[in-house]
């Protein structure tokens, strides 16, 4: 825990209760924020990832409305989490600081996975993601699924598409290429479509955080089948 903050447990009711998100408010601010980025950020003159854009924000201001519940989840770390301190230290910093506050208060209550039913060795030590609100996450939702992804310095996280599943990226501490097709900063939002295969890398010095989001059908977000293309 970082001297001056304060990094609080989400309560947990029992594994059979849950609690109102009314209830927990850092994760309630961390998700009013991310509905302020992607009501108010750039799609860079885009209609496409501006649609994209309009498409989460209501399906979370409707998850918000629903007055969802927190589901009691057992936290779980991965060998990149020693790389969180950092990235949140760096985020603070950063354009998206105050979303990266509000994420700081929660992180020791989330659970965090890889996603992949086979990891490449390389990767296991590299890369964690967490879902926040979805079909498995803290905020159980089915027409949306909200995340962090976490990336050790000097990672590649090899190529791969999403069936049905639209993504973006918004970028809160550190730096990353996808495809070598320019370097994305803190408060940057990378976007991919359904199908489109990317591959990120990160910088060799800094971790890279990053919040994703996941439009799709239910069907889609409920069933992810998450695959690595050969090369």
């Amino acid at each position: 825990m970082r001297p001056g903050l304060v990094s609080p447990t989400i309560p947990c009711y029992g594994c059979t209760m849950s609690a109102p998100l009314k209830d927990h408010p850092y994760l309630t601010y961390y998700l009013q924020d991310i509905l302020f980025w992607y009501r108010n950020g750039s799609a860079g003159g885009s209609r496409v990832i501006n649609s994209h854009m309009k498409n989460v924000r209501i399906a979370l201001k409707e998850a918000l409305a629903s007055r969802p519940a927190v589901a009691c989840v057992e936290a779980q770390t991965k060998p990149v989490c020693f790389h969180l301190e950092r990235a949140l230290d760096n985020g603070l910093h950063g354009p998206a600081s105050g979303t990266t506050r509000m994420l700081s208060r929660i992180t020791s209550s989330l659970s965090w996975g890889y996603g992949y039913e086979r990891m490449p060795r390389n990767l296991e030590q590299k890369y964690a993601y967490s879902e926040l609100m979805g079909p498995r996450g803290l905020v159980q939702f089915d027409r949306l699924i909200l995340g962090v992804v976490l990336l050790a310095p000097g990672t590649t996280y090899p190529a791969h598409s999403h069936a049905g599943i639209t993504e973006s990226y918004l970028c809160l501490s550190g730096t990353l290429s996808q495809n070598d097709a320019g370097v994305y900063a803190p408060g940057s939002m990378i976007y991919n479509p359904p199908e489109h295969s990317h591959r990120i890398t990160t910088d060799r010095k800094e971790p890279c955080l990053l919040s994703y989001a996941w439009t799709g059908s239910e069907e889609a977000l409920a069933n992810q089948n998450m695959t690595f293309k050969r090369c």
